[in-house]
């Protein structure tokens, strides 16, 4: 039975939480949450600790799912794996490509796994959108953007959030890692833009930014991001992508609201579009986001059993957050970034 440690129960800690509660394998020993409390029945029982390092140290993971703000995510992951347990972060990695470099490199030197939380790798209609897309072969244009008009309770914790973290690093990194499942080229240079569209953030955080990549094999790609009362509900997720040889868009129009996370991961169809004739591609059944975290769970618990191979992973999981973080630079610089400067 493998013992499990999880920190923070936002969003997806508790659905890691839950994941584990119900996953035969693997036992919780530890709940961290700031607030000492749990307010899900189905958790009740656990022992719960407001102090991470005090919580490694009572229980002894042997695996530590890591959920908390993205400015605790490398200590707590270089802390764990030092301890003796593997690692599963959810996303971003890091807060900057040196912290990132840090995490990745003590897991390597203890030989301990480490999974970073991207849910769309384990999503079996996105898994089909970068297949199709393979197929046309490229260079590719990659249009993707996730706007969410958030209020209320969404609106509180997207705050809490840009405390930190942007929302093109917190959601992009997703997006960029599927361009770069494409294209397997190497990025080469960033541009971003944003702004600021609400005086209830931080004067030096924005709450709406894109930008653009280029690739050595003559990709490039676009990606967009807004959180706030204010955005549009107007075209909010675009996925597209083409090539000299076609084009594969997600076609599902029934999205909900955009602050509905279960939209976000959502296909339901692909239109697969040739010079000489387009094909849709109806996918049913799709997994649910809870489904889709206990994927992630079960996934890092059999590479811990199976000793897989992680490198590929963690370096497209560092990969993909230079080039958001490079969009961010570029954002507050006001330049290009070339990536070199920033891995």
């Amino acid at each position: 039975m493998i013992k499990i440690l999880i920190a923070g129960l936002g969003n997806m800690g508790l659905s890691h939480a839950l994941a584990h509660h119900h996953h035969p394998g693997t036992a919780i020993v530890g709940l961290v949450n700031r607030s000492g409390r749990v307010d899900h029945a189905d958790l009740a029982a656990y022992p719960v600790f407001t102090d991470f390092h005090a919580a490694l140290a009572d229980t002894q993971p042997d695996l530590v799912v890591i959920a908390t703000y993205t400015d605790t995510h490398a200590d707590f992951a270089v802390a764990a794996m030092e301890a003796g347990a593997h690692v599963f972060v959810e996303k971003p990695l890091a807060g900057t490509v040196a912290d990132a470099r840090r995490v990745i490199e003590t897991a390597k030197r203890l030989n301990r796994k480490l999974g970073v939380g991207y849910i769309l790798r384990h999503h079996p209609s996105w898994q089909r959108l970068i297949a199709e897309a393979r197929g046309l072969g490229g260079p590719y244009v990659f249009r993707l953007n996730l706007n969410q008009q958030s209020s209320g309770v969404t609106w509180e914790t997207h705050k809490q959030l840009m405390q930190t973290t942007s929302p093109l690093v917190d959601c992009g990194v997703h997006y960029v890692d599927v361009m770069c499942q494409i294209t397997d080229a190497a990025p080469v240079r960033v541009n971003g833009m944003g702004l600021r569209l609400s005086d209830e953030i931080a004067p030096d955080m924005y709450n709406y930014g894109q930008f653009q990549v280029s690739f050595d094999d003559g990709s490039v790609g676009w990606y967009e991001a807004g959180w706030g009362p204010m955005m549009s509900e107007t075209a909010f997720f675009v996925k597209d992508v083409v090539s000299p040889n076609g084009a594969v868009s997600i076609t599902d129009a029934d999205k909900g609201s955009s602050d509905d996370v279960d939209g976000h991961t959502r296909v339901g169809g692909l239109l697969v579009h040739r010079p000489d004739g387009d094909t849709l591609i109806d996918l049913p059944d799709e997994p649910g986001h809870q489904q889709l975290c206990e994927a992630e769970q079960t996934w890092i618990v059999d590479a811990i059993r199976t000793d897989a191979d992680l490198a590929r992973h963690m370096r497209d999981a560092l990969q993909s957050l230079a080039i958001c973080l490079a969009a961010d630079e570029s954002i507050r610089t006001g330049r290009s970034i070339t990536l070199g400067e920033m891995t």
